[in-house]
Order: C-alpha cells, then sequence, then structure tokens
C-alpha cells in the first residue's frame, strides 16, 4: 500500500521552499511563547494546558493540518502533474494511503513534536499534561491529514477552503460554541487529552468512545472518498 516514489514526490511537494517556509513558523510561535512564560511566570500546570489547548491544539495543529494534507496533493491537480503520476501502474488506493500517511508524517513532525517540547518548558509534564496534548495533537493530526487531503481532490480552492474551517470551525467554534463542539475534531482528540491529564485540567464534550469511533470514521470515509474522487479523475483524463 506504501509506494516509496509517490512519497518522495509528495514529500518534496508538501516540504518545497514556500511551504516549508510556512510549516516552521507556527511552532517557532509556540516555542516562543512557551519560552516567555516560564521565564516571566514559572512552572504552572493550568497556563501549559490553557497554551497548549488554546494555542497548539486549537490554532497550529489544525492549520499544519491545512499546509500538508491539501499540499501533498492539490498542487499537482493544479498544475496537471498528476497525470504523470495516474498514467503509472500504481493502484489509485495506494497514491491516496501513500500520500495519507506522508501528510501525517509531516503533520505530526510539525505539530506534535512543538507541543510537546513547548509542554515540557512551560511545566516538565506537571499532571502529564504534556504527554495528554501531545497525544491528542498526534491523533488529531491523522484526522486533519484526511481532511484535508480530501479537501485537496475535490476542490481547487482547498488551501481557502481548508484555512476557513481551520480558523472559524475549529478554532473558534470548536473552543465557543457549545453545539459546535460535538463536531470539531479539536474536541474529539481533547477527549483522549482529558483521560491522561489530571483531574480538571482539561475537558472535551465528547465521551471518550464517542470521539475514537469519530476520529476513525472520520478518517477512513475521508480517505476513502478522496480514493474514489482520484478515481474520477482518472477516468475524466482518459477521456
Amino acid at each position: 500500500m506504501y509506494n516509496p516514489t509517490v512519497a518522495r514526490l509528495t514529500y518534496r511537494g508538501v516540504l518545497g521552499r514556500r511551504r516549508a517556509a510556512v510549516l516552521f513558523v507556527l511552532p517557532a510561535v509556540l516555542i516562543m511563547i512557551a519560552v516567555a512564560i516560564r521565564t516571566f511566570n514559572g512552572p504552572d500546570d493550568q497556563i501549559a494546558a490553557d497554551v497548549l489547548g488554546g494555542f497548539a491544539l486549537a490554532t497550529m495543529v489544525p492549520l499544519i493540518g491545512v499546509i500538508a494534507g491539501t499540499g501533498s496533493i492539490g498542487p499537482e491537480i493544479d498544475d496537471g502533474s498528476i497525470v504523470y503520476l495516474l498514467s503509472k501502474p500504481v493502484k489509485r488506493s495506494e497514491i491516496i494511503f501513500t500520500k495519507l500517511i506522508v501528510a501525517t508524517a509531516v503533520t505530526m513532525a510539525f505539530s506534535a513534536v512543538p507541543t510537546f517540547v513547548a509542554g515540557f518548558i512551560l511545566n516538565g509534564n506537571g499532571q502529564q499534561v504534556v504527554i495528554a496534548y501531545t497525544v491528542a495533537a498526534l491523533v488529531a493530526s491523522i484526522a486533519y491529514s484526511a481532511l484535508f487531503l480530501l479537501l485537496g481532490t475535490v476542490s481547487r480552492h482547498a488551501v481557502v477552503i481548508g484555512l476557513v474551517y481551520a480558523l472559524v470551525w475549529e478554532t473558534l467554534f470548536g473552543s465557543l460554541v457549545p453545539g459546535a463542539r460535538t463536531l470539531s475534531v479539536q474536541q474529539w482528540s481533547l477527549s483522549l487529552a482529558e483521560r491522561i491529564a489530571g483531574d480538571g485540567l482539561i475537558g472535551s464534550d465528547v465521551g471518550l468512545p464517542a470521539a475514537v469511533a469519530l476520529l476513525a470514521g472520520v478518517t477512513i470515509a475521508a480517505t476513502w472518498y478522496a480514493g474514489q474522487k482520484l478515481r474520477g479523475l482518472t477516468l475524466a483524463g482518459e477521456e
């Protein structure tokens, strides 16, 4: 299912000079915030949870997911180079699965790793806050990568739509509007973090069994549908 050649081409596209520069900005900002807070305030479990939840999980992870997920296939569709890839004897499901692996790996590297580092700077993993948010970021990275990979296959405006979704739905509504929280990847991943961290530090509006089912369901459904859209694109190109 994993194709090294497709992976190499995808990494090259996602980590191009312009995209790579953007990918480093948010992690750098998170680390600087963590250093500043630790310097002026000292270790504090609640502040660490607030920073990791409010900036890392609610903003940084979905935004990096947009860049990695849409960037893994969107540019190839836009410039027509996807036709070259589709002309090779490679299964369409293999292409999508490989691109999902690449997008997930990039999202995890640029979101979960900085979350772990920033958390240790903030409070040294007091109350298991660092581990909780790192696990949440890892799990959210998979779901976001699948969603934004799908978006990249169905729309030429995937980046714009993805940014609106990440900033408006996940960052704003997913954090503030009670009804919207149950339909937020952020809240689903927070359910896992809530189980790991100390009592009262992290909360989620979604129960753990439902959160796991929703995360798995969205990831599988988005990946499957992206494969179907890619098959349709192949047929259109052949015609």
